[in-house]
């Protein structure tokens, strides 16, 4: 923290279940001197978000509400022709060719009421590459998992029903795990405990320029606590909230068409560490904070660290302390 000046930063680690180790460091506020608490201080996950869908996604799957394979417009008929067809499974992956911000879009500070206006900013625009050919990272590709997950989820996909991407989220993801401290960033609401959001520059911490994050829930809208996320985490080591072939199958690193692993499943991202250990999760960059979640299924550790500034670099610590803990779990 001296050497980034992070205002705020919380570190929790779980071990079969149960929190090992979690504490706050510093401020969420820098004016009101405002203590970081890990079960209840909530910041912005970033892109750790997708993770997130991807456990809300896996449910419609394993109901049999979507085929992973399907041309998107069976989910999202509005989607225009693009001269290629793309599947839930490739945007998962960052395989569809969507591509991903450009210029100020990161800085967006417009409301969208329906995660269907979100596509708007990039529907009319030509893919990047032919889609499963290279992974080219798109938090956009989330929006349209979001939209397919909404129709999806309506009764027998008539796209017409009160489900929207963030209640069936709240339902079948947060609700079930006792993530009680995660949720939308409301840009126009004020929300307790929720932090405030600096960034570093020309060697000063200073405020962060307000921003909307409604045109991205599903790729990096999310906030919460780094305790919540460790509840996530465990409920992805083995069978029971998930099935254990999904789990399986989330986390295993897709291949362009020429064969080439990306090293990137369904939302899980592959770290394959110099000690031979494998991590799975996600990091997240947004305005205003920086994610880091890990999990590694052998020894059911999770990692959740997250500061409420950007940019911020861990320089390692993330997985100096998961290979420390491991190390020493009982």
């Amino acid at each position: 923290m001296e050497k980034t000046q992070v205002p705020g930063l919380s570190v929790s680690i779980s071990q079969k279940g149960e929190l090992v180790f979690s504490k706050g460091y510093g401020y969420t506020d820098l004016e009101k001197k405002t203590p970081v608490d890990p079960s209840k201080s909530m910041f912005r996950i970033g892109s750790v978000s997708k993770t997130l869908t991807a456990a809300g996604l896996a449910k419609l799957y394993e109901e049999g509400q979507v085929d992973l394979d399907a041309p998107i417009e069976r989910y999202v008929p509005i989607w225009p022709d693009k001269g290629a067809t793309i599947s839930l499974r490739q945007l998962a992956g960052h395989l569809a060719g969507i591509r991903h911000y450009k210029g100020l879009e990161f800085l967006s500070n417009v409301h969208y009421e329906e995660v269907v206006d979100g596509l708007g900013i990039f529907i009319n625009d030509p893919l990047i590459n032919t889609p499963g050919t290279e992974y080219v990272y798109s938090s956009y590709g989330w929006n349209l998992i979001s939209v397919a997950m909404e129709n999806a989820a309506a009764p027998e996909a008539g796209f017409l029903s009160d489900v929207s991407f963030l209640s069936y989220m709240e339902s079948e993801v947060f609700a079930p795990l006792g993530m009680n401290h995660t949720q939308p960033d409301y840009a126009n609401q004020d929300i307790p405990n929720r932090v405030s959001f600096y960034q570093f520059q020309d060697g000063k911490v200073v405020e962060a320029p307000t921003v909307d994050n409604s045109y991205k829930w599903a790729g990096g809208g999310f906030i919460g606590t780094t305790e919540d996320l460790c509840k996530f985490g465990q409920a992805h080591m083995k069978e029971g909230f998930l099935k254990a072939g999904t789990l399986k199958e989330w986390m295993t690193s897709q291949k362009t068409i020429a064969g080439k692993e990306t090293g990137y499943g369904i939302g899980w991202r592959i770290f394959e560490r110099p000690s031979g250990k494998t991590f799975y999760g996600h990091s997240g960059g947004s305005v205003g904070g920086i994610t880091y979640f890990l999990i590694h299924q052998p020894s059911e550790t999770v990692l959740a660290i997250t500061g409420n500034m950007d940019p911020l670099n861990y320089g390692g610590l993330q997985f100096e302390l998961m290979e420390m803990f491991i190390d020493n779990a009982k």
